[in-house]
């Protein structure tokens, strides 16, 4: 049987308009007997409107005029016309211009040095390339290991910026988690080690250096002349 689209109001408009058994809805709109039993009975899906499954094609009139007919019948839905609309679209693999392929190499040399937390599958999707040329240049056996240099891929114009730091934070957020789940919790390089604390010690200026920015002078170089005077003065 093909999924149905709005399972629920395609049950409300059968409900209320055929005299089909709870068993043959559920069954054509993949929910359980009771759940039908409570949309019957107002307790389930009351703000849904019903929605008509000949009208938008998941159900012909003959299918319908069976089920009515027989009720240990199960009715099969028909693929909508609706259907292949609201499928998910598959994101077309990244296109990297021919004139700009031969830079991906330095990319991923600066993704391996600079962004480690940055998996291999992540490189490969965000620059359109594989995992075996990943692995090459890391391991410096790619044929031209000798001219590959660590430049950043928005630089090259392979991605965009914001592209790369959603990637960038991404990938630090999984690893933050991923470290966490192993009981490794990471450095705050602002902390000190508690076997650090107390060693520290406030630098102290060595006396004379001291003395000699304050301007420290002996008694007598401060009272000796005053002292000259007093004596010149008693000996008048």
């Amino acid at each position: 049987m093909s999924d149905i689209l709005m399972p629920k109001a395609t049950a409300v408009w059968l409900v209320d308009n055929t005299s089909l058994s709870f068993e043959q809805i559920a069954d054509f709109c993949g929910l359980h007997p009771l759940e039908v039993r409570g949309i019957a009975d107002g307790e389930v899906a009351r703000d849904i409107r019903g929605a008509d499954p000949i009208g938008n094609g998941q159900l012909n009139r003959e299918e319908l005029d069976k089920a009515q007919a027989n009720p240990d019948y199960r009715m099969k839905a028909l693929v909508s016309r609706h259907a292949e609309l609201l499928k998910p679209q598959k994101k077309a693999p990244r296109y990297t211009p021919v004139s700009r392929r031969q830079d991906r190499p330095d990319a991923i040399a600066w993704f391996l040095r600079h962004h480690p937390e940055v998996t291999d599958a992540q490189i490969s999707k965000i620059l359109g390339t594989t995992k075996a040329t990943i692995e090459q240049v890391r391991n410096r056996t790619h044929w031209n290991a000798a001219n590959i240099k660590p430049i950043d891929p928005v630089t090259l114009g392979l991605i965009g910026q914001l592209e790369l730091d959603a990637l960038v934070k991404k990938a630090a957020e999984k690893k933050a988690k991923d470290d966490l789940k192993k009981g490794i919790v990471p450095e705050d390089p602002t902390l000190r080690p508690a076997s650090e604390a107390g060693q520290f010690e406030p630098e102290v200026e060595e006396e004379e250096d001291f003395r000699a920015k304050r301007g420290d002078l002996k008694a007598e170089d401060v009272f000796g002349k005053a002292g000259a005077y007093v004596d010149e003065e008693d000996e008048d």
